[in-house]
């Protein structure tokens, strides 16, 4: 897999943004406010780390050697994979995937604004018809 896969890659997701807090060349790829991998583009071999799950961020540690503890990160919840070939690419394209997965939101912001907003309307439309007085009573 190469850099520019990889960026394509995780761009492709939904609400996904590309940003540099680290060092210039470092991509953090986020989606909203967290991160779900990060990877000097231009290095080889590629190094990814990736958010993952903590049982099957331990099996994959015990499958492939080229994946480890995160590094420079929380070692429990972060993998590293070295793509030195040995990781089959749709492996890493799943690992992107449920990275993602584990940070994105679970709905959208602009839907869970709407539902916010009728929530709210709705609950102004049911304070008014509660009870035996309509609005227009006792004014």
């Amino acid at each position: 897999m190469t850099g520019a896969h990889l960026r394509r890659l995780c761009l492709a997701l939904p609400g996904a943004r590309e940003e540099f807090p680290f060092r210039p060349g470092l991509s953090v790829f986020k989606v909203g406010a967290r991160m779900f991998a990060l990877s000097a583009l231009n290095e080889m071999p590629l190094r990814i780390s990736l958010k993952c799950d903590l049982d099957l961020g331990a099996q994959l540690r015990h499958t492939y050697p080229a994946i480890t503890p995160g590094y420079h990160l929380n070692k429990r919840h972060w993998l590293t994979l070295t793509d030195d070939g040995s990781i089959p690419d749709q492996l890493i394209t799943d690992l992107i995937q449920a990275s993602y997965d584990l940070v994105a939101p679970t709905r959208p912001a602009r839907s869970k604004k709407r539902r916010r907003r009728a929530a709210r309307l709705s609950n102004k439309r049911v304070a008014v018809t509660v009870g035996d007085r309509t609005p227009l009573q006792g004014r």
